[in-house]
């Protein structure tokens, strides 16, 4: 039977493809759980989420918002928009989440509150990042089919002009004043001017340089840097990654017994990074949430 004598089973903080799957997994198997909605999420500049089986093409808030449709059928489960300020140990046994100046206590919680991308320096990437702007050619790879595409730093350079070989019809790469450190296959032409901004152009994207002629561009490919978008892995004093996620076991287990994680703000260490994806994140999520089941709440 369930501890009656705490405020929920669980509580998900996160109301991202990992934390929604994780709150139905919960819910499927009768578990009080509480879901909280800061309203704030990575993909929120993506239009539409591609790669997604059933759902390419869906916007971001239709997907949520079916989601949150399909959570109602069960009665264990309450969704609240709120944003959770810190999570706390109170003992071995109780987890206790601040929320809205309230004190909520539960014997296991999942952390899906995801990371923040920081875009390098340059003016007008965050305008158009999430459109013409990219960082993933899996997401943002297809709707550039024909064009030419443009990879900026020398960080991708490697590896992203042979996975969009058979997409764009040209791949230029912009080393913004570095040598170029990648061997590149035959074909993929080399700027090496520094850059000095991007604004909408008539094909997409129009890269300006500090000399020389502008680059018009269907999309332009940009590596992030990201940080963990909420307090609660150094609140808690969970193990990290050198990639900056909360490191995880295969079940989606932290270092702290109780406290599971999912989505991309968690890392397991045999993988080259943590998984980003929509579907990832939501696979994460109902791992992260069984296992809470199976180690936290079976009574």
């Amino acid at each position: 039977m369930a501890n009656t004598s705490l405020d929920y089973d669980a509580i998900v903080i996160g109301g991202g493809p990992a934390g929604l799957q994780a709150t139905l997994t919960l819910g499927r198997v009768h578990r009080r759980v509480l879901m909280l909605d800061s309203g704030s999420y990575r993909n929120a500049p993506a239009s539409h989420m591609h790669n997604v089986l059933t759902h390419d093409g869906t916007p971001p808030p239709q997907f949520r918002a079916a989601a949150r449709a399909e959570l109602t059928a069960y009665d264990t489960v309450t969704v609240r928009d709120a944003e959770a300020t810190a999570v706390r140990r109170r003992d071995d046994d109780v987890l206790v989440v601040e929320a809205d100046g309230e004190e909520l206590t539960a014997r296991g919680v999942v952390l899906a509150t995801g990371v923040r991308d920081t875009l390098p320096d340059k003016p007008g990437l965050t305008e158009l990042f999430g459109d013409v702007v990219a960082h993933c050619p899996f997401c943002h790879g297809h709707e550039y089919a024909g064009g030419h595409v443009a990879v900026l730093g020398n960080q991708a350079a490697g590896h992203l002009p042979g996975i969009l070989a058979p997409v764009a019809s040209r791949i230029t790469v912009l080393t913004d004043g570095a040598e170029l450190e990648a061997e590149l296959a035959p074909g993929v032409a080399v700027r090496t001017e520094p850059v000095t901004g991007v604004c909408r152009g008539p094909a997409g994207a129009r890269v300006s340089f500090a000399d020389g002629p502008d680059e018009d561009v269907a999309g332009l490919y940009v590596v992030t840097s990201f940080a963990q978008s909420a307090p609660f892995a150094e609140q808690l004093g969970l193990e990290m990654l050198p990639s900056g996620c909360i490191r995880i076991d295969a079940m989606g287990r932290t270092s702290v017994p109780g406290v599971h994680a999912a989505g991309d703000l968690a890392h397991h260490p045999e993988l080259p990074m943590p998984m980003a994806s929509v579907l990832t994140a939501a696979a994460a999520g109902q791992v992260a949430a069984a296992s809470l089941v199976a180690t936290r709440l079976l009574d």
